[in-house]
């Protein structure tokens, strides 16, 4: 089974995403609803799990010295003897022997085994690369939390504001005896409903903050967020398809372990020919009067325990190739999904940006007919309220889309650098 190329092939590969022009792969310029980049760096390469999967490429580097070293080590072997000769009863001999060997390693296994331990840093590297994706995607989704509830306490703050207004109006007509005081309970209603909403709002909104501050210390949390209007997503969907697959780094592990067993499998056949041992040794017979020097080779003799362990590393070849496929139909449907996802989330949005702005027409029209006598209070409120819920669902599915977008361009690698240097944290102090 030929695996240099397989190797060669996929450290080429790492090697060709690392070269890769940051602009290529990311926004030239900071998003104004996303964090600093360079806060989002440092909060990545400071995740616990991102440093861990950092310290799993060391591991195997150190197991690539150790295969690359062998498992065979010299043995030292030391004999002490008495020699009694009959019939002389007194007639005794001391004698001693010393001794040195090692098994060798056939030719072509210790090729096998090198690239058996570079196939496992090029996983760990690749594996380094998802875990900064998976903290990446948490922190994104962990950032549009923290946006939705602030949107929302800034919704409600704007709808107890309007209220409070409303309600204004209402106490001073009630004082001139143009209103009944039933509008006046009925506003003060309204009103404390959206004081409690608000308040209910502002504790989700520091909870989600407290939680980005303790899960990402190197964030700094603005006191606004601009709110620029989503950008449209392109029909093509094969395009994204194409470059989600490109960059995905799940599948490249999956393709790495595949490679390594592929290895593993030729390794474990050429462990069907067992490694000689040999030895050299000197003994001292008859208290010196005879001296012996001679040469050991012993040779195991293969059983059916290593073609088992060859049919097994063979059999794990095809439960890699097998779970490969696995995760690239799964990658595949993800990013189509996600595709969908984010187009449908923008057309949400544009639909919900129509019937807020009706409804809040709306609203003012029924408010300034109840001013000019023309209509009640609670037709006003229920019209205010409408228009509220719709604004919030307006804002809400402004941050959809944008989040969708966002995570498509991600999972593209065109968002922010996901193929950062794999030692490049190894200096660098994190809180």
């Amino acid at each position: 089974m030929k695996v240099r190329p397989l190797i060669h092939a996929l450290h080429l590969a790492v090697t060709l995403i690392a070269a890769l022009p940051l602009a290529g792969r990311a926004a030239p310029a900071d998003a104004p609803d996303l964090p600093m980049r360079t806060e989002v760096i440092d909060a990545l390469s400071g995740s616990p799990m991102v440093r861990a999967a950092g310290a799993q490429i060391e591991v195997e580097e150190a197991r690539s010295r150790r295969l690359e070293a062998g498992t065979h080590e010299w043995a030292l072997r030391f004999s002490d003897q008495q020699r009694r000769v009959r019939p002389s009863p007194g007639e005794r001999y001391n004698e001693w022997g010393v001794g040195i060997e090692r098994a060798l390693r056939l030719p072509g296994k210790a090729e096998l085994d090198r690239q058996l331990g570079a196939a496992g840093i090029a996983s760990a590297r690749i594996s380094r690369g998802d875990a900064l994706h998976e903290a990446s995607r948490a922190l994104l989704a962990g950032w549009f939390d923290w946006l939705r509830e602030e949107a929302a306490a800034d919704q409600w703050r704007r709808q107890r504001d309007i209220l409070g207004r409303q309600a204004g109006v209402v106490r001073r007509r009630v004082e001139l005896g143009d209103a009944p005081r039933l509008e006046a309970l009925q506003a003060d209603a309204a009103l404390a409903q959206a004081e409690a909403q608000l308040a209910q709002a502002l504790g989700r909104s520091q909870v989600a903050a407290e939680s980005l501050r303790r899960l990402y210390p190197a964030l700094t949390l603005p006191a606004s967020v601009p709110e620029p209007a989503p950008e449209p997503i392109d029909a093509d969907a094969g395009r994204w398809i194409e470059a989600i697959l490109e960059h995905n780094h799940e599948l490249g592990v999956a393709r790495a372990e595949s490679a390594r067993a592929r290895i593993g499998a030729s390794r474990a056949d050429a462990e069907r020919r067992p490694d000689p041992s040999v030895g050299v040794n000197m003994m001292r017979e008859r208290d010196g009067e005879e001296r012996v020097l001679g040469v050991s080779l012993s040779i195991p003799l293969p059983g059916a325990g290593r073609r088992a362990d060859a049919d097994a590393a063979l059999a794990a070849v095809q439960v890699s190739a097998h779970r490969e496929a696995g995760v690239r139909r799964r990658v595949e449907a993800e990013a189509a999904a996600l595709h969908r996802r984010a187009r449908a989330a923008y057309a949400g949005w544009q639909g919900q940006q129509s019937a807020a702005a009706a409804l809040t027409r709306s609203a003012d029209l029924s408010e300034r007919a109840w001013q000019l006598g023309e209509g009640t209070l609670a037709e006003t409120l229920n019209a205010r309220r409408l228009a509220h819920e719709a604004r919030l669902a307006a804002r809400l599915a402004q941050l959809d889309a944008r989040e969708s977008r966002y995570r498509l361009l991600l999972d593209a690698h065109q968002l922010w650098p996901l193929d950062m240097d794999d030692h490049a944290d190894a200096d660098h102090d994190h809180p």
